[in-house]
């Protein structure tokens, strides 16, 4: 690295280091406060506390929002003044330019790196939490999606998972009614996964295979020779924004709705892996309707055993089977199951699978306004886990919650009308644990993947 390139670096370094330590005495600020509360028996005003810690978390860009606006999605793993503050943040981040395109391309395919393409586009396309896409063209003519690394990410990630303590550490201390400690765990396991883009190009592979039958569902070429664990070529997928359609006719929404649902579904049951952020962002629509699959940074893959705990407490909330509800519950990973703490995950088990188990034409939220759609279940939730006490949510429920309310989210915004009771029980047909086990076993095997920890 030239010397003007390590003295760009080490300023950007002690900048992001003075603005961590900024954060963390904010955030140390808003904890000191909640605590001067408790011990002097006051409840505190948990609004004006939730828009202080947002405050302190919103001066930073990255991982850090990807964070905080996860932890927004999950029931009582922040209450709910909280997850509202913490919803608003934003995580899109400024473009670097093109000093910043040419050492990337430079670290990661060497001196000669722009002989390999007759264009590359000296100004981002798209610019997000991590990195930054530019659109390339090879000497055949191939157009690519470069997706570049923003520089030191890794320590930026270790960093925001510091400031993810932080705020669990918060959480203890307002109230108990989630140990949060396998929420913090995943979290801190996937966002780790999201830095290694050779394990996207993978995801991609993957996800290629797995909907190699499906026409109207999208998935980029991933160019293995010209990615690195920092660079991720990809074919271009040519497509509008899919909020672009909110206003379409609703014909052409509710197949937008139906390729989602089937680009998510089909490989949770088939294969038991997931999407593990369904942001309208991360899809485009094809020039002639079909949907556009972009971004495979965060995939969750999961034991055949948890996919079918998901199946059967479906089944178990269709037929009212409380005894089946607890044995996908305990599978899962969750202790301790009275009869009234199966009844009190049910109440969000039922938020999620309630357009699933209605047999109608319907939308999402069916009647219910945006704002508030799943606000009153997450605060039953909260009033029955208080006095139930503290219920630890196993690690895999995590993203396939976040995912689950991610997706209903793109339903609404979309307006979709669908007998949603349909699909879902189309994509049931024939499941069998062995065969998605051995189905699964492939398709990781080929992609050079694998079951994590």
């Amino acid at each position: 690295m030239a010397a003007g390139d390590q003295d760009r670096e080490r300023n950007r370094l002690g900048a992001r280091a003075r603005r961590y330590a900024k954060v963390s005495a904010n955030v140390g600020g808003v904890a000191a406060r909640v605590a001067g509360s408790r011990l002097r028996g006051e409840g505190g005003d948990r609004r004006a506390n939730a828009v202080a810690l947002k405050q302190a978390l919103g001066g930073l860009k990255g991982p850090v929002m990807k964070v905080a606006q996860l932890l927004a999605t999950i029931p009582e793993a922040l209450p709910p003044e909280y997850a509202q503050e913490l919803s608003q943040l934003q995580m899109n981040a400024p473009a670097m330019g093109w000093p910043f395109v040419k050492r990337r391309m430079r670290a990661e395919l060497g001196p000669d790196w722009q002989t390999g393409f007759s264009e590359f586009g000296r100004v981002a396309a798209a610019a997000a939490s991590l990195g930054q896409v530019h659109r390339a063209r090879l000497s055949d003519g191939t157009v690519l999606a470069c997706k570049l690394q923003y520089p030191d990410m890794r320590s930026a990630v270790e960093a925001d998972l510091v400031q993810l303590r932080a705020i669990f550490a918060l959480h203890r201390r307002i109230e108990r009614t989630v140990d949060t400690r396998e929420i913090e765990h995943e979290i801190g396991s996937r966002l780790r996964e999201e830095l290694d883009y050779q394990r996207e190009g993978r995801h991609m592979a993957l996800y290629a295979a797995m909907l190699d039958d499906e026409p109207d569902i999208h998935v980029p070429r991933w160019f293995r020779d010209l990615s690195t664990e920092r660079l991720l070529c990809m074919g271009w997928l040519a497509g509008e924004p899919l909020m672009s359609f909110r206003r379409a006719p609703q014909e052409t929404r509710n197949r937008i709705a139906r390729n989602l649902f089937t680009a998510w579904w089909k490989p949770f049951v088939r294969y038991g892996v997931i999407h593990g952020d369904p942001h309208p962002g991360n899809y485009t629509l094809a020039p002639e309707g079909g949907l556009n699959l972009l971004d495979y940074g965060c995939v969750r893959i999961f034991r055949p055993d948890f996919v079918a705990g998901v199946v059967d407490l479906y089944r178990a909330l269709r037929d009212d089977d409380r005894a089946l509800a607890a044995a996908a519950y305990a599978g899962w990973g969750f202790e301790d199951l009275s009869d009234e703490l199966v009844d009190a995950l049910n109440i969000w088990a039922r938020f999620i699978y309630r357009p699933m188990l209605d047999d109608r034409v319907r939308s999402v939220a069916d009647g219910v306004a945006p704002g508030e759609y799943g606000r009153a279940e997450a605060e039953q939730v909260r009033q029955a886990l208080k006095r139930l006490g503290p219920v630890r949510p196993p690690r895999e429920f995590v993203f396939m919650d976040r995912a689950a309310i991610g997706l209903g989210g793109v339903f609404l915004h979309l307006g979709a009308e669908l007998n949603w009771h349909t699909l879902f029980e189309s994509a049931l047909a024939g499941f069998d644990i062995g065969r998605l086990a051995t189905r699964q076993g492939a398709a990781l095997t080929a992609a050079g993947l694998a079951l994590p920890e």
